[in-house]
This record gives structure tokens, C-alpha cells and sequence, in this order.
């Protein structure tokens, strides 16, 4: 029997006039016989399809889904009671013939309004211990407590530290609660990812991402007085609610607490308390209701350049020494230039507040000053800001 075989394409030539004269022949493919495959070099690799060299899903998905569930937003409640006196002493108000010959009637009781707050936070003990700033707590009447998924429950103020504006809040009945994972604050290089989660404006589970732009920035660089904090410094977008909410790095774990972003001038600058130091502080209230900051009773400046604009030598300057203080026991004098603590060298008087404070209270520390030319040896044991404020 015969087989029919197809044929093969037939082949066409043509000349095509160029305006200079013929063009040699062209082949082109008979479109009535089988496609042609195309030609392929011998050593040609294949091309990866694009879903197995891109991930749609990025970092910071996986990093929020690790310590999302344990950020909770804080609806706090304060009544504030307001006076309506014209400014005359209480005691000449309510007498009836003082008020007769002024023409001033009774005066009328107090009033008093009920304020409310928002704020965010981070449970980070399964006992429902949850870790937010002191601002976001202070002079509660009540604070209700909203986990992302879907449960509200009351909270209990455990303890608050405004020096360093942190506060703990025990969450009321259940025992199952999320927990996010404490990273180390330590280990932060600037330039690392930073990830701020929270509550901002009242717009729950809200993330932002930026870098870290600065690792220990002291809060007096910010004209903030009364506090005693070294910040990390980012980008990331911390507005109004997201204070209290924690700062994650790229593996979603918390390295900072969420305290403040600057307004005005510099504007989109926001700063959170190194999670080290907010686990310290942690602790201490749970522990005892509130938190110890070793002092040793000194006022310190930066040593002056040498030059107007130059650079200032590393160090700093004993300005004051408080009477019977642990540094004027210890031998500490005006004008004495701090230049290590504890073996460690200090560049400024922030890096030296720093190392008094890591120290802990009652723990003996040594300095090493210069006076007059020669380095003199000098021991402080810090005691509790309380303690130094009594004498």
C-alpha cells in the first residue's frame, strides 16, 4: 500500500529591484508546507521561567506575620477636673461678706470631663504582660486593651518609669496570648531594616518600613529635659498612636519600643527606646512596681574644641559635683575630665551617663580622670535617683 509523505516546503526564488540594480535571490517558505522549527544554537541554556527567579512576597510580610499578632492597640480613659475660679484665693471666695461687697456670686463646683487616648503596644510575655510607653498610660482611670484578632479585653497598669517612658500593662482573664520575640538591640548597625508596627491615628495594624538612621541619640540632642534615653533613630513613619508599638528588624523581632517622632523642622524623624534597655526597665516594674537609676551626682559638658569649629577631644567635663554624693565621696572635682569608666574610653558626657546607668545601683565603678595633667584613679558606687534627690 502506498503511504503518502508530506512534501517538503517548497522553496521560491524571486528577484527584488533595488534602486541600485537586482538583489540576489531570496527563499522564502511555501506557507502551505509544515512550520519550520526554529533554529536553536547548540550550546543556547534555557531561560528560567520569572516565578522561579522573583518572590512575590517580600521581607516585610514575613517579618509583621512573626509579631503581628502580638501588637495590640491601648484605649486609655482619664477624668480631668477643671477649677472655675476667677483667680482669687479659695479662702476669700467663700466668705458671704467678701462676696457681697465684690458683687461675686457662689462659686459653682469643679468641673470635671473624661479625656481619651490612643496608643499601641507589644505583649511580650505569655502571662499577657505587655510593654508600651508611660505617656500612653499615665493618670489612667482605664485602659482597654484591643488584639488584632478581634478580642478586647481590660488592662492593668503593673508599673511605669517616666525617666525612661515605659510602662507595663497586665492583661485581665484568658491565658493564650501571642507573644512577640525580643531581638538585641545590641546588634544594631546603622542601615539595618527597621519596621515600625502600630496604631497610628486610630488606623489599626499599620507598617511602615525604613533603616536605622542613627544608633544611640541621646534625648537631650532633641531639647528634651528629664529623661534619661539613648535612641535609635529611623525613618520608618512613627506618627501619633504608633507610640508604645515596637520596631522591628528584618527577622520580626522587636529591637525598639516606639516612642516619639519629631514635628516641624526635621520632620519624619522618628526614634525608638532600644529594646535592651526596655526589657531592664521591664523587669523592674513587674518586679517592683518600678524601675532604679543608678546616679553618682554630677553635671558634665563636652570638653571645649580647641579651635572655634573644631573638633571636641573625647571626654567630658565634671561641671558640678553634688555635696555627699557618691562622686564627691569617691573624690570627683570640679573641672576633673571623665576619659574612661570602667575600663571603657568615653568620647562624651552622654556616653559616661550611659555607662553609669548600665552599671546598676550599689556596684562600685571606676573612672579614670585627668586633673592637672596627671590621670588620677577615682571609685563611685551609684545610688538610686531617689536616694540622691533626699539628700
Amino acid at each position: 500500500m502506498a503511504v503518502a509523505v508530506p512534501s517538503a516546503p517548497r522553496i521560491s526564488a524571486r528577484r527584488v529591484r533595488h534602486k541600485r540594480g537586482l538583489i540576489p535571490l531570496v527563499v522564502t517558505a511555501s506557507l502551505f508546507g509544515p512550520l519550520i522549527a526554529p533554529w536553536t544554537p547548540r550550546h543556547a541554556k534555557a531561560v528560567p521561567a520569572p516565578s522561579s527567579v522573583l518572590s512575590s512576597q517580600s521581607f516585610v510580610a514575613g517579618a509583621v506575620a512573626r509579631s503581628g499578632p502580638a501588637v495590640v492597640t491601648l484605649e486609655t480613659q482619664r477624668t480631668v477636673r477643671t477649677s472655675t475660679g476667677n483667680g482669687m484665693p479659695q479662702g476669700l471666695l467663700v466668705d458671704p461678706f467678701f462676696q457681697r461687697f465684690f458683687g461675686l456670686q457662689a462659686q459653682p463646683a469643679p468641673r470635671s470631663r473624661v479625656e481619651r487616648g490612643q496608643g499601641s503596644g507589644v505583649i511580650f510575655d505569655a502571662q499577657g504582660l505587655v510593654l508600651t510607653n508611660a505617656h500612653v498610660v499615665e493618670n489612667t482611670d482605664q485602659v482597654m486593651v484591643g488584639l488584632p484578632d478581634g478580642r478586647r479585653v481590660s488592662g492593668q497598669v503593673v508599673g511605669q518609669d517616666s525617666v525612661t517612658d515605659l510602662a507595663v500593662v497586665k492583661l485581665e482573664g484568658g491565658s493564650s496570648w501571642p507573644t512577640a520575640p525580643l531581638g538585641d538591640s545590641d546588634r544594631l548597625r546603622v542601615g539595618d531594616w527597621a519596621i515600625a508596627v502600630g496604631n497610628p491615628f486610630g488606623l489599626e495594624n499599620t507598617v511602615t518600613l525604613g533603616i536605622v538612621s542613627n544608633l544611640n541619640r541621646n534625648v537631650s540632642q532633641l531639647g528634651i529635659q528629664g529623661k534619661r534615653l539613648d535612641l535609635i533613630q529611623t525613618d520608618a513613619a512613627i506618627n501619633p498612636g504608633n507610640s508604645g508599638g515596637p520596631l522591628l528588624n528584618a527577622s520580626g523581632e522587636v529591637v525598639g519600643i516606639n516612642t516619639l517622632v519629631r514635628s516641624g523642622p526635621g520632620a519624619g524623624l522618628g526614634f525608638a527606646i532600644p529594646i535592651n534597655r526596655a526589657k531592664t526597665i521591664a523587669m523592674q516594674l513587674v518586679e517592683q512596681g518600678r524601675a532604679s537609676h543608678p546616679m553618682v551626682g554630677i553635671g558634665l559638658s563636652s570638653i571645649p574644641a580647641s579651635a572655634p569649629g573644631g573638633i571636641a577631644p573625647p571626654g567630658a567635663v565634671v561641671r558640678s559635683v553634688v555635696p555627699g554624693g557618691p562622686a564627691a565621696q569617691g573624690g570627683l572635682q570640679v573641672n576633673d575630665v571623665i576619659v574612661a569608666v570602667a575600663g571603657a574610653v568615653v568620647k562624651n558626657p552622654a556616653e559616661v551617663v550611659t555607662a553609669i546607668d548600665r552599671s546598676g545601683v550599689g556596684r562600685p565603678l571606676e573612672l579614670r580622670v585627668e586633673r592637672q595633667g596627671r590621670s588620677v584613679p577615682i571609685t563611685v558606687t551609684p545610688v538610686d535617683m531617689r536616694a540622691l534627690k533626699m539628700r
